[in-house]
C-alpha cells in the first residue's frame, strides 16, 4: 500500500477519495464487476474503469478475470489485493491478550490467542502491552512497512475518534492512539472491546445481512454493541453501551464504576464470581470447592464458566439466574430499539443454552410480543474470537470508511 495514499486521504483529495469508496465498497461486499460498482455508488462507467485500472496498476485491486453468465459478454471481476496492506488486532482480556494480523481482503494471516498477560491498569502494563505486540509485530514474515494499521480494544469508556481512553491507561494529557502510535512505530487506533465484538461478530459472524443488531456482552463487565441500519452506533462521544451502568437494584454492592445498584452488580461475570464465592463460603458444594481457598491462584471467570459446561449444578444455578435478571433488561432494549438479531456474546454467553433459554424466557415475559417476535436471540458464531477478529476489521474500516 502506497504511504502516498494515505496521505492524500488524510489530506481530502478527490481522486483520493474516489478510490476509498471502491476500497469501502469491496470491503463491505466482495468482489464485484464494473458495472454492478457503476450502479453501487452512482458513477459513470467510464470514470469506474478509470479508477479501477489506476488502483490494479497501483496494486490496491486484482482483477480475477471472466465472470460466467448466462449469456452476451463476460465482465471482469475486481476485488481487492490481500497482499496491497496488513492490519493488526490487539484485544486485552484480564489474565491474557488475543494478538491477529489480517491482509487486506480480511482474512486471518496469523492469530496468537491467550498470551499471557496480567492485566494491570498502570505504567508498567501498558509497557508489558507494548512489548507484547512489538514482539509480534518483530516475528511476523511479511514487509512491516505494509501495516498499515493497527486497532487497540480497551474496556470503559473510549472515544474512537480522538483516540482517548478515559477509563484505562489514562496517564497523559494526550490521547492513548497517538502514545501507542509513538511507541509502536505504527498508526494506531483504539476502540471500545465490546464494540469492537460487535463488528467482528457483524462482518464474520452470525450476521447474515441483518441491519440492526444489538450484542450483548457478558463477560468480567457487561455492555451491548449497538448497531443501527447497518452503521455501529457510538454515541457523541463514543460512549455508548453502558448497560452494565443502569441503576437496576436496590442493594449495597458498589460497582466498580463507584456508584450502588448497577444492573452489573447482579448480572454479570464479576457478578458471577462473587455469588459463586459468598454460597461456597456459606457451605454449598461445587467442583471448584477445593479452588476457593486457593488466595494466590483465584477463581477465574473461564473455570467457572467450564464448570457450569460440566454440569456442575451450583454454577448453572447462578448462570440461570443471571440469565433471567439480564433477559429482563434485553426485554426493555428490544421494546425500544426493536431490532433484527440480539446476539449473546462475552465469556458467560460459553455456557451456550444454561444462559440464552432463561434470557429468551424473560424476553417473551416482559417485552411486547408484536415487538419480540421480529428479533432472533442467538449465541456468537465468533466466541472468544469476537473480540479479536473486530479488532482486525476495525483496524481496516478505521482507515477506509468514511
Amino acid at each position: 500500500m502506497n504511504q502516498q495514499f494515505l496521505k492524500e486521504i488524510e489530506m481530502g483529495s478527490k481522486n483520493a477519495l474516489m478510490k476509498k469508496r471502491i476500497i469501502t465498497h469491496y470491503i463491505y461486499n466482495g468482489s464485484s464487476t464494473i458495472p454492478d460498482l457503476s450502479k453501487e455508488l452512482d458513477f459513470s462507467i467510464p470514470t469506474v474503469t478509470k479508477f479501477i485500472g489506476e488502483m490494479c496498476e497501483e496494486g490496491y485491486i486484482n482483477d480475477y478475470g471472466k465472470l460466467e453468465t448466462s449469456g452476451g459478454r463476460h465482465p471482469n471481476l475486481y476485488g481487492l489485493n490481500p497482499e496491497s496492506g496488513y492490519f493488526i488486532g490487539v484485544d486485552i482480556k484480564r489474565f491474557s491478550v488475543n494478538i491477529g494480523l489480517i491482509n487486506f481482503k480480511g482474512d486471518m494471516v496469523e492469530l496468537k490467542m491467550n498470551i499471557p498477560y496480567q492485566f494491570e491498569n498502570s505504567i508498567e502494563g501498558l509497557n508489558e502491552l507494548c512489548e507484547l505486540i512489538l514482539n509480534f509485530i518483530d516475528k511476523l514474515t511479511i514487509n512491516k512497512e505494509k501495516i498499515l494499521n493497527i486497532n487497540v480494544n480497551v474496556s470503559g469508556r473510549v472515544n474512537p475518534e480522538s483516540g482517548y481512553s478515559f477509563s484505562q491507561f489514562n496517564f497523559e494529557e494526550r490521547p492513548l492512539a497517538d502514545v501507542l502510535t509513538e511507541r509502536l512505530e505504527h498508526k494506531v487506533t483504539i476502540d471500545n472491546d465490546t464494540r469492537a465484538m460487535t463488528y467482528g461478530e457483524y462482518m464474520k459472524g452470525c450476521v447474515k445481512g441483518e441491519k440492526n443488531i444489538l450484542f450483548i456482552n457478558i463477560s468480567w463487565g457487561l455492555g451491548i454493541g449497538i448497531i443501527i441500519d447497518g452503521k455501529v452506533y457510538n454515541g457523541k462521544s463514543g460512549f455508548s453501551g453502558e448497560f452494565g451502568h443502569i441503576s437496576t437494584y436496590d442493594n449495597e454492592i458498589i460497582c466498580h464504576c463507584g456508584k450502588k445498584g448497577c444492573l452489573e452488580t447482579e448480572a454479570s461475570g464479576s457478578a458471577m464470581h462473587r455469588i459463586f464465592m459468598e454460597r461456597i463460603k456459606n457451605g454449598e458444594n461445587s467442583i471448584l470447592a477445593h479452588r476457593a481457598n486457593e488466595k494466590n491462584l483465584p477463581i477465574t471467570l473461564e473455570e467457572l464458566v467450564a464448570a457450569a459446561n460440566r454440569e456442575d449444578l451450583l454454577c448453572i444455578e447462578i448462570v440461570e439466574e443471571i440469565g433471567q435478571k439480564l433477559g429482563k433488561q434485553i426485554a426493555g432494549l428490544i421494546n425500544i430499539f426493536n431490532p433484527d438479531m440480539v446476539i449473546i456474546g462475552g465469556t458467560l454467553s460459553l455456557t451456550e443454552e444454561y444462559i440464552t433459554q432463561p434470557i429468551k424466557t424473560a424476553v417473551r415475559k416482559y417485552s411486547l410480543n408484536l415487538v419480540n417476535k421480529d428479533s432472533v436471540i442467538t449465541s456468537s458464531k465468533l466466541k472468544e474470537k469476537a473480540g479479536i477478529v473486530g479488532a482486525c476489521m476495525i483496524a481496516r474500516s478505521r482507515m477506509f470508511e468514511s
